[in-house]
C-alpha cells in the first residue's frame, strides 16, 4: 500500500485488551479467499477473534464495522462499537449527507439491535458510528458535543495499537 511505511510486511490481526494490551488472539492475514466477499471475511475474522469471549465490547475497526457483525456478535451476548465507512450497505441517506449540517450537530438512527450516529466536526464532513452497546442519543458535556459513542470508542480501540512489536530485518548482505 502507498501509504504505509513498509513496503513489505506481515500483517497480523490481534484482538487485545483496551487497557493492558493483553494479547486474547492473533492471526496471521494470508489473503483474501476467492469464494468470500469482503464483508463475510470480516465478519468471520471477527467472530474467531472472539471465540470464547462472553459479555464483553468489542471496539472494532472501520474495515469490520457491519450491521450484520454487531448482529452476530450479540447472539453470542457480545457487543460490539466502531466508526464506520459511508460506503457501508444499510446506511439511511439522511445520516450520510454532508451538505448544509451545521458544525457539532449529530444525527441518530435506531433500530432494534443498534444505534448510529452521524457527527459533523468540520463543515462538509461526517463521522459515522455505530454500537450496540449504546442505546440512547447520549453527548458529552464538552464544548463541541461531541457523540458519546465517539468518545467511547477512542478510549477503546488503543489495544492492538500499544501491543509490543518488534521489527526484524530480512534482507540480506550483499558484498555490492
Amino acid at each position: 500500500m502507498p501509504s504505509k511505511p513498509s513496503k513489505y510486511g506481515i500483517k497480523i490481526l490481534a484482538a487485545c485488551d483496551a487497557k493492558s494490551s493483553y494479547a486474547w488472539n492473533m492471526q496471521v492475514y494470508t489473503g483474501n479467499y476467492l469464494e468470500e466477499h469482503l464483508r463475510k471475511i470480516g465478519i468471520r475474522v471477527v467472530m474467531e477473534m472472539s471465540e470464547g469471549l462472553l459479555g464483553h465490547n468489542i471496539t472494532c475497526d472501520n474495515f469490520f464495522t457491519f450491521y450484520r457483525l454487531g448482529d452476530e456478535l450479540q447472539k453470542k451476548k457480545l457487543t460490539m462499537l466502531g466508526i464506520s465507512r459511508r460506503n457501508k450497505p444499510k446506511f439511511p441517506s439522511e445520516i450520510l449527507k454532508r451538505q448544509g449540517r451545521s458544525l457539532h450537530s449529530s444525527i441518530f438512527v435506531f433500530t432494534e439491535k443498534a444505534t448510529v450516529g452521524s457527527y459533523c466536526p468540520k463543515r462538509n464532513k461526517n463521522v459515522l458510528v455505530m454500537s450496540t452497546m449504546h442505546t440512547d442519543a447520549s453527548l458529552s458535556t464538552r464544548e463541541d458535543k461531541k457523540l458519546q459513542m465517539i468518545l467511547d470508542s477512542n478510549s477503546t480501540k488503543g489495544g492492538a495499537d500499544n501491543l509490543v512489536t518488534a521489527t526484524y530485518s530480512c534482507q540480506r548482505k550483499t558484498a555490492r
